[in-house]
């Protein structure tokens, strides 16, 4: 088992958590199921003191970032000894996710709970943005049957406003499903999001995402964003060599000319009324004649007359 020490310093960036465990998966079974999809660097399942049998979860750390996120689209919702096991970040890095959650949160419905899982919203969500975390479809506890609908978040309201209009009531496993923003969580009501298929629900007074305060808020957050990646100093665009050649605009005529080519230097100074281009080298000289006794050889004779025609 794992010490706290190893927990603390292990790649929180680069550790998927993994849930819904049989108890005859061991850690043999994970690593060679996740070395399918990377490079694994360790893999810890807690474990009951007295008997000795994991919790039903464990954590798979990879060398690799880019792996970690490759096996959460991949791995997510298989089948190990007929369980759904699930693939997601390690939960002590859900900081790093709220930092990037500005309430681009959408709420799809009316999914087809047999084809449509969450690696077929990753893949057709993720072409209009970046996923701040991989997408979610509510599931019974026991069966873990799709509920019907699921939730996506972006890093940005240009993706989700994108989404919207380009998903909204389009087919997606034979079924007609809605896109649009979820609801914000409401700690009075903890059923809020499990309700939220229903476009006619009685709690009117809910908020969904979107709004116009949370989207002033996420263009705050993106310009400090942006001002901490160039040092925190606004970004101005350098106009110098603008100014410098108006400045300099008066002085041009005290330049001197500059020096003709090499090959012009020591060409004469020609009249006025010539064209300054140089004559046209000599012609080759002439082959040299043959020698004497190829030129006293006779003509060779001629060929002999053709033989008469046979006659009639």
């Amino acid at each position: 088992m794992a010490s706290l020490a190893q927990v603390a310093h292990r790649n929180q960036d680069a550790t998927c958590y993994v849930g819904n465990l049989d108890p005859k998966c061991t850690d043999k079974m994970l690593v060679e199921l996740f070395t399918q999809v990377g490079r694994v660097q360790s893999v810890h399942m807690p474990k009951d003191k007295m008997t000795q049998q994991h919790n039903g979860y464990g954590f798979i750390e990879f060398l690799d970032v880019m792996d970690a996120d490759y096996a959460m689209t991949v791995l997510n919702m298989i089948k190990l000894y007929g369980r759904p096991i699930r693939v997601s970040k390690s939960s002590l890095n859900s900081k790093a996710d709220q930092s990037r959650d500005v309430g681009a949160n959408l709420f799809v419905g009316n999914l087809d709970p047999i084809d449509v899982d969450e690696a077929l919203l990753y893949d057709t969500f993720s072409a209009f943005g970046t996923l701040i975390r991989a997408p979610r479809i509510s599931r019974e506890e026991d069966t873990e049957e799709s509920k019907g609908f699921g939730f996506v978040s972006y890093d940005s309201f240009e993706s989700s406003d994108m989404a919207i209009d380009c998903m909204h009531n389009q087919f997606l496993g034979n079924r007609q499903i809605v896109v649009q923003y979820a609801f914000k969580r409401d700690t009075n009501d903890s059923a809020v999001n499990g309700d939220e298929g229903n476009t006619t629900n009685k709690n009117s007074n809910l908020e969904r995402h979107g709004s116009r305060a949370e989207r002033m808020l996420a263009a705050q957050r993106h310009a400090q964003l942006k001002g901490t990646m160039i040092g925190g100093n606004s970004f101005k665009v350098n106009t110098q060599f603008a100014a410098g050649s108006h400045h300099h605009s008066n002085h041009t005529n005290n330049i001197p000319p500059p020096p003709p080519p090499t090959g012009m230097l020591s060409m004469p100074i020609l009249g006025a009324g010539a064209t300054g281009i140089p004559p046209p080298p000599p012609p080759p000289p002439p082959p040299p004649p043959l020698p004497n006794q190829f030129q006293s050889m006779p003509p060779p004779p001629p060929p002999p007359p053709p033989p008469p025609p046979p006659p009639m």
